[in-house]
């Protein structure tokens, strides 16, 4: 036995004594961990987002442990056993992977996506944006909707096409807002974030990432406006707009 399936069997028996025994993994339920897993995965995207391997390979074994969570929960309700859900996934692979376990020939990344939103519909999927969660973030989901339609063709050809249609929704956003409709105005706008998540794709960045990262330069800027104006023996609320601007600008300067 390899160290890997060692390393597997020593958690699942870890996963059935704590079970077994502790009082807190006992009372979970299916439902009770699905926010944690939540948070989890979270946790995982911020580790993946700033290139910290070290909290990768933490955060990989906190989502592990939830998969195998679950899959014991599901045993003692006689729904699957955990050798089901490996086995499943394995032959799903398989079957979506033709190019490699069968005689598909395929020339590049962008059919293997295409037979494999094929392969989908032919298990049973009604439609080629059935599989996209719909809990996910909106602009992930976006990307997602975007990524899908695509593989069926429904796609703009270039990217100043998709360029035009960000000026263009930006122009209708500007008219709903002149005309004062909320709603309308509403709608305006997510077609806009909706348009730009596209053109993202066609620059080839990652839309959610790229947000994130300007999230995380305005709060390391407006944290050093707070400590410059605490140098000044100041809080930002008593400072005027003119004041916070001149903080604002020394913090862009700032590494």
């Amino acid at each position: 036995m390899n160290e890997n399936a060692t390393a597997f069997l020593r958690l699942v028996t870890i996963m059935d004594e704590l079970r077994e025994k502790c009082p807190w993994d006992k009372k979970q339920t299916i439902q009770s961990l699905r926010q944690l897993t939540i948070e989890e995965t979270y946790e995982l995207a911020d580790a993946i987002s700033e290139s910290n391997w070290q909290d990768i390979k933490e955060e990989l074994g906190d989502i592990l442990l939830h998969i195998i969570f679950y899959a014991k929960i599901g045993q003692e309700q006689h729904a699957f056993e955990l050798n089901e859900v490996i086995n499943g996934v394995c032959e799903k692979l398989i079957n979506r992977h033709p190019h490699i376990y069968g005689d598909v020939k395929v020339e590049n990344e962008d059919e293997v996506k295409q037979n494999w939103e094929k392969l989908k519909l032919k298990e049973g999927k009604k439609s080629v944006l059935a599989g996209v969660p719909k809990s996910l973030p909106s602009m992930v989901k976006a990307m997602r909707l975007q990524e899908k339609s695509k593989q069926v063709g429904f796609e703009w050809e270039n990217r100043q096409q998709v360029w035009e249609k960000v000026k263009e929704e930006i122009n209708e956003l500007e008219t709903a807002v002149n005309a004062g409709d909320i709603d309308h105005i509403e709608d305006e706008m997510g077609d806009v974030f909706f348009s730009l998540v596209n053109y993202s794709r066609f620059i080839h960045v990652d839309a959610e990432n790229a947000l994130e990262r300007t999230n995380k330069k305005f709060i390391n800027r407006f944290n050093a406006m707070e400590v410059m104006a605490a140098a000044e023996n100041k809080m930002l609320h008593d400072m005027t707009l003119e004041e916070m601007d001149r903080l604002w600008n020394q913090a862009k300067q700032q590494k």
